[in-house]
């Protein structure tokens, strides 16, 4: 197990419309609120078993649109700070607390190469979909906050890199669809609990959303599988390897011409290592 709050979630992620056509030249600004409660499925040789975590969390980023190659494409930076609190049985007595700490940052740049040609606003909104092809490449830096004293940490203390290729294709006004094929790597985090070496292997993971377009925003049912991602403690491989599905929902309505209002609720389907929460 990472042990750590946030860093597991990039492979666990259910984002749709992630490869839609976009106008070019504008600015976004997302200011987000979740929570997210169950238990932590560790493996056995962890020293915290039966674990219940609540987490509450504040994320503020921006995304920045623009031409790339005579194709639409976008930065997100991405910033949170979650506030957690739970109990459970650490080295065989039973612990609790609560902290709240800043998650690492994250950066990600996404290009739709093919179908998506780049348009300004006024250009695009006479515009209709079919067909796009397009890839994303998500950094997380360990900026966050982490100390090698504390098996559980909103922070990672180390680098992660997430490439993913997607499509998307629209029928008529009402449906479309979108798939993704993604794969997280992971740097060694030479601090981890105990002073201990961490060692991650990739983590595979695929996404598929059915989304339905209303007369006013849309609805999508979301689903995920992630595999792999074992870890290795001071060489010593762990029982950690990943072999968990996600299923979500989406609604997305405008408030006003500049202004919207999503909700996403997802629970975790077929549980391994570390995804039974809500």
């Amino acid at each position: 197990m990472t042990a750590t709050v946030c860093a597991g979630s990039q492979a666990q992620e259910l984002e749709p419309r992630s490869f839609n056509n976009i106008p070019i030249n504008e600015t976004f600004l997302v200011v987000g609120a979740g929570r997210s409660d169950g238990d932590l499925s560790p493996p056995g040789s962890s020293p915290l078993q039966d674990a219940e975590l609540t987490i509450d969390a504040l994320a503020v980023g921006a995304s920045r649109t623009f031409a790339l190659a005579g194709d639409s494409a976008k930065v997100d930076i991405v910033g949170s700070r979650a506030c957690y609190e739970g109990e459970g049985v650490f080295m065989g007595e039973f612990a609790e607390g609560r902290r709240c700490e800043y998650a690492d940052p994250r950066f990600k740049l996404t290009w739709n190469f093919s179908g998506a040609p780049a348009m300004e606003l006024k250009e695009f909104a006479g515009w209709q979909q079919d067909i796009v092809v397009g890839a994303s490449i998500a950094v997380t830096a360990p900026w966050g906050d982490y100390t090698s004293r504390q098996l559980i940490n909103a922070g990672a203390n180390r680098w992660a890199v997430k490439p993913v290729v997607g499509i998307s294709h629209r029928h008529g006004r009402s449906w479309q669809w979108e798939a993704k094929l993604g794969v997280t790597y992971f740097q060694t985090n030479d601090d981890f609990f105990g002073g201990t070496r961490l060692e991650q292997d990739p983590l595979y993971s695929t996404s598929l959303h059915l989304i339905y377009n209303l007369s006013r925003g849309w609805l999508s049912l979301d689903a995920n599988y992630f595999a792999g991602g074992r870890t290795h403690v001071d060489g010593v491989r762990q029982n950690t390897r990943q072999d968990n599905s996600r299923w979500g929902l989406t609604w997305n309505r405008p408030l006003a011409p500049k202004h919207l209002l999503k909700l996403y609720a997802s629970t975790g389907v077929v549980t391994r290592i570390g995804n039974d929460f809500n």
